[in-house]
């Protein structure tokens, strides 16, 4: 495991507490996320399945949305703990919707167990949509 500085500890121990609350019955498959925002707050989400399962919000998706309503459109870097050993990176529509926002920002993939990785958005989504 990587030696993570203090602000990366706290960025995950968000994206972990998050995901304590995550409501997955259907597939059981917990995550969390917590954005830091250019200000220094951090802001979290969790998944939360519906039994259609398309309906499904995921924890990057609700994060972005609690730190847009909360005036915040500039992130500096992203926490996602799972379970999933390796740790899970976000799904692609996390990736674009990140990128919305974000031309390239450092993610942190962590699990439960302790493991991180570090990667960054634009090693996940080399390119995203854009039409400008």
């Amino acid at each position: 495991m990587q030696k993570l500085d203090d602000l990366d500890d706290r960025l995950i121990l968000a994206a972990q507490q998050a995901r304590d609350g995550a409501y997955a019955p259907y597939s059981g498959y917990k995550v969390g996320a917590a954005l830091l925002c250019e200000n220094g707050d951090i802001i979290s989400g969790c998944n939360v399945e519906n039994r259609s399962y398309g309906a499904t919000l995921c924890a990057e998706r609700i994060a972005i949305a609690r730190a847009v309503c909360l005036g915040h459109i500039s992130f500096d870097k992203l926490a996602v703990v799972t379970d999933g050993d390796p740790p899970a990176t976000p799904c692609g529509i996390c990736l674009q919707v990140l990128a919305e926002f974000c031309k390239d920002l450092p993610i942190l993939l962590a699990n439960v167990q302790g493991r991180v990785l570090r990667t960054r958005l634009k090693n996940l989504l080399p390119a995203p949509f854009d039409f400008k």
